[in-house]
C-alpha cells in the first residue's frame, strides 16, 4: 500500500477510534489495517496511536502527524475528484446507507444496471432501518422513507411519496371482525413499528374527519418485513408501505383495514451530507436511482 493510502488508513482509524471501524468505511480487513499502520508507524519510527481494550486514541506524536497530513490528503482528493469530473468521469466510492425492505426490493436491479453504466464506480451499500449520523458514519447518500429531516443541517430531496396501508390477515379478520371506524381499533390488537418500546400514533382521515389511534400491541419491531411477517401470522392490524404488503395482498393472504380512511404521506427521500456541492458520482447515482424508481417500480 502506497504512503498517500496509508496516510488514509490512518485518517480513518484516529476518525473511529477503531481499527474494525475504519476498515469497515473503507472496504479493507481489520488485519489489512493493522498492517498498514504498523508499517507506517515503522517508516516514520514514531507511535501514532495508542490501542486499548476499549478504543485507539492518538499519541501525541500522532495527532501532530494528522493535523498536518489530514489537509494534504483532502486537498488531494478534492483534486482528484475535481479532475475526474471535469472529463465527466464517475470513478471512485460511493457509501449508501438504506431501509433494509427497500434495500431488498429495489436495490439488486438498480445496483446492477448503474454498475454497468458506470463500472469504475464502486458502490458500498449498507441496509439498516436506523436513522444513520450521515458525517459522523461517513456516508455519502442515504435512502430513506420518513418525513422531513429533524435535522436541519442535512441536505434532502423529495423522490416519491410512499402510500401506507392498515393491513391485517384474513383468518385474523374472520374471527375477529373488520373495523368499521378508528374507533373500533381499540378492540384490535395493532403492532406498532419501532425502534424501542414506544407505542406507534397512527394519525387517520377520511375528509375533514380526524382520529389518532395509539397502537398498543404485543410487538413493536423496525423493519417492515418483520412487522409484515408477524401479521401474516394473524398477531394483528399493521400500518405498512404498500410495497412491502403488495403481494400479499394481491393473493388474498392480507387484506387491508379501514380503506376509506389515509394516513399523512411519507416519502421516499434522499438525504445527504452538507456539500456544498454534490459530488460527480453522488449526484449521477441519485439521477439513476430516481429514474428507476419512478419509471420501473413505482412504490
Amino acid at each position: 500500500m502506497g504512503e498517500l493510502e496509508s496516510i488514509r488508513v490512518f485518517l480513518a482509524v484516529a476518525a473511529q477510534h477503531s481499527f474494525a471501524g475504519a476498515a469497515r468505511q473503507l472496504g479493507l480487513t481489520p488485519a489489512s489495517v493493522t498492517r498498514t499502520i504498523a508499517a507506517l508507524e515503522d517508516n516514520l519510527g514514531v507511535q501514532l496511536l495508542v490501542r486499548t481494550t476499549r478504543k485507539v486514541s492518538l499519541t501525541s506524536a500522532g495527532a501532530v502527524y494528522a493535523a498536518r497530513v489530514a489537509p494534504l490528503a483532502e486537498g488531494l482528493a478534492q483534486a482528484s475528484e475535481a479532475t475526474r469530473e471535469a472529463h465527466g468521469l464517475t470513478a471512485g466510492r460511493i457509501r449508501i446507507s438504506a431501509p433494509v425492505s427497500l434495500g431488498l426490493e429495489v436495490l439488486p436491479t438498480v445496483l446492477t444496471q448503474f454498475a454497468t453504466l458506470h463500472p469504475q464506480t464502486h458502490v458500498a451499500v449498507s441496509l439498516s432501518d436506523s436513522f444513520v449520523d450521515l458525517v459522523e458514519d461517513d456516508y455519502d447518500l442515504a435512502i430513506r422513507i420518513s418525513g422531513p429531516p429533524s435535522d436541519k443541517s442535512t441536505i434532502w430531496r423529495k423522490i416519491m411519496p410512499v402510500p401506507r396501508v392498515l393491513v391485517a390477515s384474513a383468518a385474523y379478520l374472520t374471527a375477529k371482525g373488520a373495523p368499521r371506524s378508528p374507533d373500533d381499533l381499540s378492540g384490535y390488537t395493532c403492532l406498532s413499528y419501532g425502534a424501542d418500546a414506544r407505542e406507534e400514533v397512527w394519525e387517520l382521515s377520511r375528509g375533514a374527519s380526524r382520529r389518532s389511534h395509539k397502537a398498543r400491541g404485543t410487538f413493536s419491531v423496525n423493519n417492515g418485513d418483520l412487522l409484515a411477517r408477524l401479521v401474516l401470522n394473524d398477531e394483528g392490524i399493521a400500518l405498512l408501505p404498500r410495497f412491502i404488503v403488495a403481494r400479499e395482498l394481491q393473493a388474498g393472504r392480507l387484506a387491508q383495514v379501514l380503506p376509506d380512511w389515509s394516513t399523512p404521506d411519507v416519502w421516499l427521500t434522499l438525504y445527504y451530507p452538507p456539500y456544498d456541492q454534490l459530488p460527480l458520482r453522488v449526484a449521477t447515482f441519485s439521477d439513476f436511482f430516481e429514474t428507476h424508481v419512478k419509471e420501473t417500480c413505482p412504490l
